[in-house]
């Protein structure tokens, strides 16, 4: 089981976000760059304009656990952020759509170690 840490600081998102590489879904957005760790470091940033609280806080929950489903397969040594993208619905959401979006975001970013 690999180990994955959360980005928590204001500037270590900021840091993502202006040096890691963009990637797009159709929910959420990715910004990925490498962290020389031998660790992953995971960030969620979901706006408070996006829903209420417990919408926001269920987006976050499914995101992770979707990451959790993935993160046997990723690459090691990558620090990762998703946004919610504003536009998406929040009320069609399901475990499902975000599992899609994250594999097609993965196979982008060329994080899954084991395909071509």
């Amino acid at each position: 089981m690999k180990k994955t840490l959360m980005l928590k600081k204001n500037y270590e998102f900021r840091t993502v976000l202006s040096r890691g590489k963009f990637f797009s879904g159709n929910y959420i957005n990715a910004f990925v760059m490498d962290n020389r760790k031998n660790f992953n470091l995971l960030g969620l940033a979901i706006s408070v304009k996006t829903a209420k609280s417990v919408k926001r806080n269920k987006i976050k929950r499914l995101i992770r656990e979707n990451y959790y489903f993935f993160e046997d397969k990723i690459k090691t040594g990558k620090s990762i952020v998703f946004l919610w993208k504003k536009e998406a619905i929040v009320k069609d959401i399901s475990f499902k759509k975000i599992k899609l979006d994250m594999e097609k975001i993965f196979d982008k970013a060329n994080l899954f170690e084991n395909r071509k």
